[in-house]
């Protein structure tokens, strides 16, 4: 949800350059599918909610989109989605923000979807499952360790029906696991708690004989303990996202994204597993690259979830063989940017149009991302002149750096000397996202005129 996006074909070239062997698309974009295809990456794709009521109601929209997006490129040399064995019905459809908008959808959906991959010849070999929340269990506030987990009770009954079909289907139970959230959402949270490498070593939280010394194990047997009352002791989990943010917001910083990434790489690696359910994790590292476009309505650290920057640039040294040699991650190669200029505050303006200034601070950023400005984020330090220039930037390097772009009242000019510092980033955009519509439009138009040509010649047999 970008701006100004990668192509596709050098994003998957990245993976490939850092060893990734699996994605998870949220959505089945063609160009990104046809990027995957003839490599040994494997893909979960997704089907967005607003399809949910659509897939429940009607199954034959369930096979269009099952045709359209699987069976279309599951063939040798195409995408391999068919050793990925899972299609993902809906993201978080029991989220208690969405007030019960899917609550009898996400079934009836994920049967049809099912059963036009069955139709299709490909059901022993993908699965259809759903990425819940984990705010769909608890433990209670009088007992507050994992043993006592259970599912949310208004949902209980349902979450079960969908464990029994999932089951019957030898599917997995996929769960979004966000130890930063727990910390976002408590100020009294212990910090190290939501790490793997915190003073919680030396005083753990006790359940039983289990010991839990980071929340994200202590999260995980939760769901372990719901799936076991619920009848399910030995369901296969997957983590469908776990990550940290690394921007907007005081506790999402590099040094904390670094180092909760980097623990929970090694965590997994070793294959322990946790205090309730040994053995491997199998986990989706969420996310691969910041979102600028992204709703902020959850906290502007929504915008920053990436390991990578907007250019596809990691933002910090993260080894994937949990082998801890500090190996960088590989950026996206051939990024083109536009010119090195940016949108500034005019200082000699500032005097006869201060009136002015907030305004056009205000407008600037309701159509840019403004997100590194909040309270304890990387450009919170800025003086107001300094937030009228970032937040000009933001807009003129959206709208593709036009001159007429950077005006806002008379009060800003365009500069070729970077105005960033060491902890704030004043960023060039990279020189896609426009041109990448355009060569789409091209695209389609062309597929147009052959469509017509090929008409009129058939048109012409026929007479003849």
């Amino acid at each position: 949800m970008a701006t100004h996006q990668l192509p596709a074909q050098s994003v998957v070239d990245m993976l490939k350059d850092n060893g990734f062997d699996k994605v998870k698309l949220f959505d089945a974009d063609e160009g990104i599918l046809e990027a995957l295809c003839g490599t040994d990456i494997q893909v979960m794709l997704a089907i967005p909610n607003y399809m949910l009521e659509e897939m429940s109601l009607n199954s034959d929209a369930a096979a269009s989109w099952v045709e359209a997006n699987v069976t279309a490129y599951a063939y040798p040399g195409g995408v391999d989605i068919r050793q990925v064995q899972y299609v993902a019905v809906g993201n978080e459809p029991f989220l208690k923000t969405y007030n019960g908008t899917y609550l009898q959808h996400t079934l009836p959906a994920l049967k049809n979807v099912q059963d036009a991959v069955n139709r299709a010849g490909l059901g022993s070999q993908i699965k259809a499952t759903v990425p819940f929340n984990a705010d769909i269990y608890y433990s209670p506030d009088s007992n507050p360790v994992p043993s006592a987990g259970d599912f949310r009770v208004e949902i209980r009954d349902l979450t079960v029906q969908i464990l029994q079909y999932l089951y019957s289907n030898d599917a997995p139970f996929v769960v979004n696991i966000y130890p930063f959230l727990s910390l976002y959402g408590n100020v009294y949270f212990p910090l190290d708690y939501a790490f793997f490498d915190g003073s919680n070593r030396t005083r753990p939280v006790r359940d039983g004989n289990n010991v839990y010394t980071n929340v994200f194990d202590a999260n995980f047997d939760t769901l372990v303990w719901a799936l076991v009352k619920a009848g399910y002791p030995d369901m296969k989990i997957i983590i469908g996202e776990v990550g940290w943010p690394s921007d907007g917001y005081k506790h999402a910083n590099i040094q904390n994204a670094k180092r909760f990434n980097r623990g929970l790489i090694q965590h997994v690696l070793r294959g322990e597993g946790t205090p309730a359910r040994k053995g491997e994790i199998d986990v989706y590292l969420f996310s691969l690259i910041d979102e600028d476009t992204k709703s902020i309505d959850p906290g502007s650290f929504e915008r920053h979830w990436g390991i990578f920057e907007f250019d596809g640039k990691p933002k910090y040294e993260l080894d994937l063989s949990g082998l801890q040699e500090n190996k960088g991650l590989v950026a996206v190669k051939g990024v083109r940017y536009m010119v090195r200029r940016w949108c500034v505050l005019n200082p000699r303006r500032l005097k006869d149009g201060k009136e002015l200034l907030a305004g056009n601070i205000d407008y600037a950023c309701s159509l840019s991302d403004c997100t590194a400005l909040g309270y304890g984020s990387s450009c919170n330090h800025l003086s107001v002149q300094g937030n009228a220039s970032y937040a000009f930037n933001m807009y003129y390097q959206l709208k593709n750096q036009n001159e007429w772009d950077c005006d806002f009242s008379g009060l800003a000019m365009i500069t070729d000397e970077d105005p960033s510092d060491d902890k704030c980033r004043f960023p060039v955009m990279i020189a896609y996202g426009y041109g990448n519509s355009m060569l789409l439009l091209h695209k389609k138009l062309v597929n147009i005129f052959l469509a017509i040509l090929e008409g009129c010649i058939v048109f012409l047999l026929l007479v003849s």
